[in-house]
């Protein structure tokens, strides 16, 4: 049975793939002045979801094995992977869905 601190720890580690997705999003975008390269939308979204993601993991790691949390983090590849293709039509080469199918039997082995 998956307990609250290892669905806190999932949901870090979805809410850490989005942020990077909205921080890739603002590289694509020019701007006027340096401030406003850093103090953008996408920019301040984008830490603010990496400072809620590390709230989570805080919590997860206070009542869940220290051992999991890595392995669970690994995931993240995973949802990036699949992020990257819907959002910025990046495409999903051989080399990484081996990649991918590696981070996934990997998982599989540790939970054996």
């Amino acid at each position: 049975m998956i307990n609250r601190f290892v669905l806190a720890m999932f949901l870090s580690v979805a809410i850490a793939s989005i942020s990077q997705v909205l921080l890739k999003k603002s590289t694509f975008r020019s701007y006027d002045t340096v401030v406003r390269e850093y103090l953008n939308p996408y920019v301040v979204t984008g830490y603010g979801l990496l400072f809620v993601s590390m709230l989570l993991t805080v919590y997860a790691y206070s009542g869940m094995d220290y051992k999991n949390g890595p392995v669970i983090e690994s995931m993240g590849n995973v949802i990036i992977l699949i992020l990257g293709y819907f959002v910025f039509g990046e495409k999903i080469t051989v080399r990484k869905l081996a990649g991918i199918v590696c981070i996934i039997a990997g998982v599989a082995v540790f939970y054996l």
